[in-house]
């Protein structure tokens, strides 16, 4: 299973120190090059190696962490989808309303991607928290996730879950993506799953 981040701002740093973490190998991209990124991989190790933004748009699982407005640009050099996971961490920040017709903004970025199996997830927590160790007092910080493909939202909530999260899977776009949406009743919220005790 290869693993690829798209987007080197705040959150993919944030999420590529994480697979960093956990020694689990990750592809990062950007539009300005690999040579772009040789601070960060330098400090993050070498489970994280800087490729071409044609070479991580082929991973299995895709991560996009660039600017929503940004999406359609950075996967158009994708060679198709063909099933592939893609996780939608972006937020719709400062897009008017009007330019997402009363949609979702998973449901573009699915439109850019035809294919691909979207799972919108990493998007309703500040960069500086998700770049945190996940295992906080004594438990693991909460990852919501939607998607309409249950066997993608399983694959994804288990990469969760190894990068020492707490998956909380809400089903499918329509329902779970609304509240995590940017300004829905998930975005900012910073939780922490403990074990049950009765177990």
């Amino acid at each position: 299973m290869s693993y690829a981040i798209i987007g080197s701002g705040h959150i993919g740093g944030a999420l590529a120190s994480q697979f960093a973490r956990k020694g689990i190998d990750v592809q990062i991209a950007n539009k300005r090059g690999p040579a772009s990124l040789a601070n960060l991989v330098r400090d993050l190790g070498p489970s994280v190696k800087a490729v071409s933004l044609q070479e991580a748009l082929s991973a299995n699982i895709v991560f996009l962490a660039v600017p929503f407005s940004a999406v359609r640009d950075s996967v158009r050099e994708a060679k198709g989808w063909g099933g592939r996971i893609v996780v939608d961490a972006t937020n719709a920040v400062g897009v008017p309303p009007g330019e997402l017709g009363g949609r979702l903004s998973t449901e573009l970025v699915a439109e850019a991607v035809p294919g691909a199996r979207v799972v919108k997830a990493f998007n309703t927590m500040f960069a500086a928290v998700l770049a945190q160790d996940p295992a906080q007092s004594g438990g693991h910080r909460v990852v919501f996730l939607s998607g309409n493909d249950e066997q993608a939202n399983v694959e994804v909530a288990a990469l969760v879950e190894r990068l020492g999260f707490a998956p909380v899977v809400l089903g499918g776009v329509a329902e779970g993506g609304r509240l995590q949406h940017f300004g829905g009743a998930l975005v900012g919220l910073n939780l922490i799953k403990h074990p049950n005790p009765g177990r």
